[in-house]
């Protein structure tokens, strides 16, 4: 029997703010345990939370760009559990009233595009961390976490396999870097996901029975753990079993999900209003602010860089998913760098030498008028392509100008025909059996010739000038 599979992701966001969600403790990755807590984060009785407005600001942006309707009431609920992690016993959660609902995210499936639902987009407070070290029948925590804020991105269940999954994903981190929302650093929990998987008979409508599994924090995680819940799922069902609804944990040393505990469902948390937060009523003035706001989003941007641009799909697609990429792309076309050449050298040698010491876009040493100046020395026939490999891995390391560099090295082209010719000539006497099995017809030994005139030359002869003697000279 051939199955599907159903999945739904609930992907959790920490928000970029500086302090944390109902606090003024700072929201800083690293810090010494406990040094990052207060009265309201840790718990103690008697105090009252304030919501962080920044954080509403956050949600709402979120919720515009993922095409939400951003709810005129919302409030926070109590969401009971006990855990060591979470120091009041509970945690303040949106439920009934979700300040976001009823949008869609697009990806790109196959060459073809797919719309992904997106339920609700609601606000949360994280719980701490626990820290199992050493060999003690002890653990310790760490409440640094606890009250940062999150936005958890629950999606509908449109996803139909672990690629798609995948792309979800990387979408959703994609638009939240463009909002400046989330800093989508999954190595530091910024982003993560649990997913809901079910599997049915290819053609039923109604949905298997679901298992959710938790503890993902990759893209490659993401697409791993799905692919081996699907298998673990259909095995089960085909062995005469049935699948039972429980959480799993994803573990990526052994490369499979185990079982956690039974699934909860939502009376099991024993949600009831928040006593202490008023509801949340945004003024549509705000709103609207806040709309108007929004940056050029990935999807627009990538059209526009085709239809503005000339670009190829694939080239607008991958200068687009990150917005420093995107930005330093355009500055460079500023500074009078042709779109399509620009992109050639981002893609090829500049994202070598940032991904050699693993180095981001914003932290890149060469500014985009750089690679504009020294395409200009190409177009000028100044220097040739192959020296300007040598030219542009000098101004990474050294952020120096092209000129400059070209003129302290001797490095400009040579276009002197006669210069030329004479190495052309040289060439040809030194190498007479290879000139005479080219006139037979060994088009190929060509670029034997350029090899050896460009050796002898030292890489500075005129390309086109060069070729064009060559096939003069051995016809």
């Amino acid at each position: 029997m051939t199955y599907e599979s159903v999945i739904g992701l609930e992907v959790h966001a920490q928000m970029s703010t500086d302090t944390k969600i109902f606090c003024g403790c700072s929201t800083k990755f690293g810090a010494e345990p406990n040094s990052q807590t207060c009265e309201i984060c840790i718990g103690m009785p008697g105090v009252l939370p304030v919501l962080n407005r920044k954080a509403l600001e956050f949600a709402i942006r979120t919720g515009l760009a993922m095409h939400c309707s951003i709810s005129p009431y919302s409030r926070f609920a109590r969401k009971n559990y006990f855990y060591p992690d979470l120091p009041k016993g509970y945690q303040i959660s949106q439920f009934e009233h979700p300040i976001c609902e009823g949008g869609f995210v697009e990806i790109m499936v196959e060459g073809e595009t797919k719309r992904i639902g997106i339920t609700r987009i609601h606000m949360e407070e994280d719980a701490g961390k626990n820290i199992h070290e050493g060999n003690g029948s002890y653990s310790f925590v760490d409440l640094n976490r606890a009250g940062v804020p999150l936005m958890e991105i629950v999606s509908e269940p449109d996803i139909r396999s672990a690629k798609e999954a995948s792309e979800y994903m990387k979408k959703l981190r994609t638009i939240l870097r463009y909002l400046g929302v989330c800093d989508g650093n999954m190595e530091q929990g910024s982003l993560r996901c649990d997913a809901n998987i079910s599997i049915r008979p290819a053609g039923q409508k109604e949905y298997g029975t679901r298992a959710e599994v938790k503890n993902i924090n990759s893209f490659r995680f993401v697409e791993k753990a799905l692919e081996y819940e699907i298998k673990r799922q259909i095995r089960v069902v085909e062995e005469g079993g049935k699948v039972i609804q429980e959480t799993r944990l994803w573990d990526s040393a052994k490369g499979i999900t185990e079982s956690m505990r039974s699934k909860e469902e939502a009376h099991d948390y024993r949600y009831f209003p928040e006593p202490d937060l008023v509801p949340i009523a945004a003024e549509q003035r705000w709103i609207d602010e806040i709309r108007a706001s929004l940056p050029e989003l990935p999807d627009v941007k990538r059209e526009r860089f085709m239809s503005e641009y000339g670009l190829p799909e694939y080239d607008a697609d991958l200068l687009t998913t990150e917005k420093p990429v995107a930005e330093w792309f355009e500055e460079s076309i500023k500074a009078g760098g042709q779109p399509k050449a620009v992109a050639n050298w981002m893609m090829g040698d500049l994202m070598r030498l940032l991904n050699e010491e693993n180095r981001e876009f914003t932290d890149c040493p060469l500014k985009p008028f750089h690679l504009a100046d020294m395409l200009k020395l190409i177009d000028e026939g100044t220097i040739s392509g192959k020296i300007a490999k040598t030219v542009f891995e000098e101004m990474y390391r050294t952020g120096k100008n092209a000129e400059d560099i070209v003129r302290d090295k001797g490095l400009v082209q040579i276009s002197d025909e006669s210069a030329i010719e004479k190495i052309v000539d040289e060439a040809i006497a030194k190498h007479q059996k290879e000139a005479e099995r080219f006139r037979a017809g060994e088009e190929k030994l060509i670029g034997f010739f350029v090899g050896q005139a460009m050796k002898a030359m030292k890489g500075k002869a005129n390309p086109q000038v060069l070729n064009e003697l060559l096939r003069k000279k051995l016809s």
